[in-house]
């Protein structure tokens, strides 16, 4: 495990309130896409100075319908829940740094019968959908290609790449690492805490975890 991320060093990070952890310049997060308890399934993830900052232990439950993305300390910073849609599923995240009982924001399926581009896109909108806050800049989208789960980018209301997720390559040669070992960019001032939750739930839509 100390092979898998990076040797440079972390960049400076605060918590801008109890319910968001962001930084005012770009951070770079290794994810291993397994859980540190043994035989068990979810994901570990680490800063680019190797430390465990965050984790998901789904035990003997793989694509659990309920899953917690904790700190280090096994803190939950928010609860992720599967909703069933028809056919398609929904996903809501709540924040658990808040007492509102309505999801901190939704994940479903973007449905495009002229996509020729081949993409994978997934609509996230925070609030409800009555909620004008809905309608806003505020929501993003997680897009990439359906040929390359591992890689996909998370893209604002501004069609700004809020963050991106590639597959791991050694810093040293170069070579690219396993497909369950990715590399996180988060751009200056995006919540990391909502970010992580979306890389879970990407996992999780695609079995991954």
């Amino acid at each position: 495990m100390a092979k898998i991320h990076p040797n440079y060093c972390t960049l400076s990070s605060s918590s801008s309130s109890s319910s968001s952890f962001c930084s005012s310049q770009r951070e770079t997060y290794t994810v291993w896409m397994k859980s540190l308890v043994l035989n068990s399934n979810g994901y570990t993830v680490y800063d680019s100075n190797g430390k465990v900052v965050f984790r998901i232990d789904n035990y003997d439950s793989k694509c659990s319908s309920e899953v917690y993305l904790m700190d280090l300390q096994g803190r939950v910073v928010c609860t992720i829940l599967r909703k069933k849609l028809l056919a398609f599923g929904l996903w809501d995240c709540h924040n658990d740094t808040d007492s509102s009982s309505r999801p901190w924001f939704k994940v479903g399926k973007t449905f495009d019968l002229f996509n020729h581009n081949k993409e994978s896109v997934y609509d996230v909108i925070f609030g409800t959908n009555n909620d004008e806050q809905s309608k806003s800049s505020l929501n993003h989208r997680i897009q990439g290609s359906v040929h390359n789960l591992q890689e996909f980018k998370i893209i604002d209301g501004q069609e700004r790449v809020a963050a991106e997720v590639r597959r791991k390559r050694s810093p040293t040669s170069g070579v690219v690492l396993g497909e369950d070992v990715l590399c996180v960019t988060v751009e200056p001032f995006v919540d990391h805490i909502f970010v992580m939750a979306l890389v879970a739930i990407h996992g999780l839509i695609h079995h991954k975890m």
